[in-house]
């Protein structure tokens, strides 16, 4: 080989790791805005006053937008172009970045996180056909979706830490106008250091799919927060009922299509099934975890913002690191015994908030992190990968598209369910002052009395919430020890 031709190898090279810092950038940004509120909402709370149902909506109404769009938005990149829509996606995200960190109201404030989570919805699928793109050689290939999936991760956990952290020295409004100068510096590097990727075969878009699996996902979770919020009522029981139904044309259309949204034949493998429940159920349970955990740090112990995320370090580093080890972990145990590890590990992790009380808790909030962190790195490291092994070759792209999915809406899934038992247990148990406990503290001329029930009674809605959380991963861990094959494909 000649000088030129090294000098013109090591110039590729170099270009694709600077593409793939470019992309990783956003991808960061995403994960991040998933659980950037998590601390944040007391400061929001006291300066917009939101009902209970318009706080639980402006931290799940990005997840539910993305979780519906991911899929939709892949088959839009294979046919007009990956790099194209990213860079759309980026735009709008910035877009809603913007918005969101002025908002003056909790609807403007709902609108525009609803509006980043359309521009989220484009960086995750084309952000990695992209990255995969950069790489012809297999290996560096796998090592830079290794990185790509520990990117996504780490954003999800450190989202809490960063949004503690600006709130420390600015308006709570921060946490999005960081996001703003990354999105101008992808926009300008992007033409330069990546290229345009498009499927060679595709299928047309459905969107009668599209709009009865987003109306579908909306109307539900629209009647189980007003259920929780305020009671039950004649209009939200006809809107849940009508996500009940749009949902169910939606799964009956796919059965139909050639090129379905949701290719539910994928499900009958009960690998792949295991798999996609793993991710969508240890999201449900950590954003669940941290969304009220962050409230009862700050709101029931009174910590400062900047302790309460000086306290999710620990929780963060271990999961951030096991995400990087998962692959020798997985050589140790095998892929089996890490899945059901996943589960057992969350399940005791969350079982440790159960010992937390209204004067003490700080501990047992750092031993749950750190517990049930290596559960979450696991699982966010290892789904996708044994999802997509489970699958024919052709179909996984498809199988990506859903593990993805899976994480989105369990993340917002753990707001809208384990949040709304939360909320529905505070306004059965509390003062009856207000529908949350930082509208109820915040009350003009409430008694100490008062304030002592209130925060009694948030506590045990958090007890509820992580309660049923953990059961449910211990159960969905003892079935896939009893039923997944002693070797999974891979």
């Amino acid at each position: 080989m000649n000088t030129d031709t090294l000098s013109s190898s090591h110039s590729t090279g170099r270009k694709a790791w600077l593409g793939l810092l470019t992309v990783l950038a956003l991808v960061l940004l995403v994960a991040m805005d998933g659980s950037v509120l998590y601390l944040a909402m007391p400061r929001v709370t006291a300066m917009l006053s939101p009902t209970a149902d318009q706080a639980l909506w402006m931290l799940d109404v990005y997840g539910y937008v993305v979780g519906s769009l991911l899929i939709a938005f892949g088959n839009i990149g294979d046919r007009y172009g990956r790099l194209r829509l990213m860079m759309g996606g980026a735009l709008v995200f910035g877009l809603g970045s913007l918005g969101a960190a002025y908002a003056a109201t909790p609807a403007q404030l709902i609108a525009c996180r609803g509006l980043m989570g359309v521009g989220g919805a484009t960086l995750l699928p084309s952000g990695l056909a992209i990255v995969s793109a950069l790489y012809p050689e297999p290996r560096q290939r796998a090592q830079a979706i290794g990185i790509f999936a520990a990117t996504f991760a780490a954003g999800f956990a450190i989202g809490p830490l960063i949004g503690g952290l600006l709130l420390q020295r600015f308006e709570w409004g921060a946490v999005f106008l960081i996001n703003v100068p990354v999105v101008l510096a992808f926009l300008l590097a992007a033409p330069f250091l990546l290229r345009e990727v498009r499927a060679a075969r595709y299928g047309q878009i459905d969107v009668p799919s599209l709009l009865l699996s987003f109306a579908g996902i909306l109307l539900f979770t629209y009647s189980i927060k007003r259920a929780a919020a305020a009671g039950f009522a004649a209009g939200q029981f006809v809107a849940g009922i009508a996500g009940v139904l749009a949902l169910a044309l939606f799964l009956r259309r796919q059965t139909r299509l050639p090129y379905p949204l949701l290719d539910l034949a994928l499900f009958k493998d009960r690998v792949f099934s295991l798999a996609i429940l793993t991710g969508l159920l240890s999201l449900v349970v950590w954003s669940a975890a941290g969304y009220l955990s962050g409230i009862y740090l700050q709101s029931v112990l009174g910590y400062e913002v900047f302790t309460a995320a000086l306290l999710t370090l620990p929780g963060a580093a271990v999961l951030t690191a096991t995400c990087v080890g998962t692959s020798r972990i997985v050589e140790r145990l095998g892929r089996r015994a890490a899945l059901v590890a996943t589960h057992l590990l969350i399940s005791a992790g969350v079982f440790l908030l159960l010992f937390t009380t209204t004067e003490a808790g700080a501990l047992a909030f750092v031993a749950s992190t750190v517990l049930a962190g290596v559960g979450y790195g696991l699982s966010f490291s290892l789904v996708a990968e044994i999802a997509v092994s489970a699958v024919p070759a052709a179909r996984a792209g498809a199988a990506g598209s859903i593990a993805e999915t899976s994480n989105e809406l369990g993340n917002a899934l753990g707001i809208t369910l384990l949040g709304a038992l939360a909320a529905l247990v505070f306004r059965l148990s509390g003062p009856g002052v207000a529908g949350t406990l930082n509208e109820t503290l915040e009350y003009p001329g409430i008694s100490a009395q008062s304030v002592l029930l209130a925060k009694a009674a948030f506590l045990s809605g958090l007890h509820w919430a992580v309660g049923v959380g953990g059961l449910l991963t211990l159960l969905v861990g003892i079935a896939a020890w009893r039923w997944l094959p002693r070797q999974l494909p891979g």
